[in-house]
């Protein structure tokens, strides 16, 4: 996956599509990405013995697909390539103006 936790992304398709937000959580296996105040939905929770029952608002993840990263250096949405540098470290690197989008990414 190419968005990490901590990137600032925005939402191109679906009930949310042109907002913006902060990638709290990646979910690899599933493809998804849990973004901070979006794609939310209502829940309704049964009281137990520690907690009152009610309605509740949870944050549901997205497909990866349908957002997009915004490069921190250039404020535009953009796709995210790789880069090799000279001690051959990955990084992550803007499409639009080049530079690079965050620290060196470990080899797995």
């Amino acid at each position: 996956m190419k968005i990490k936790k901590g990137d600032k992304i925005q939402v191109l398709s679906g009930k949310d599509k042109g907002r913006k937000g902060e990638v709290i959580r990646c979910l690899p296996k599933k493809l998804k990405v849990l973004i901070k105040g979006l794609n939310i939905y209502k829940k309704h929770v049964k009281a137990q013995s520690n907690q009152p029952g009610g309605i509740i608002e949870i944050e549901k993840p997205l497909y990866v697909s349908k957002v997009q990263l915004i490069c921190p250096n250039c404020q535009k949405k953009t796709k995210v390539g790789y880069q090799l540098d000279k001690t051959n470290k990955k990084f992550r690197v803007c499409k639009k103006c080049k530079n690079i989008i965050d620290k060196e990414i470990s080899k797995k």
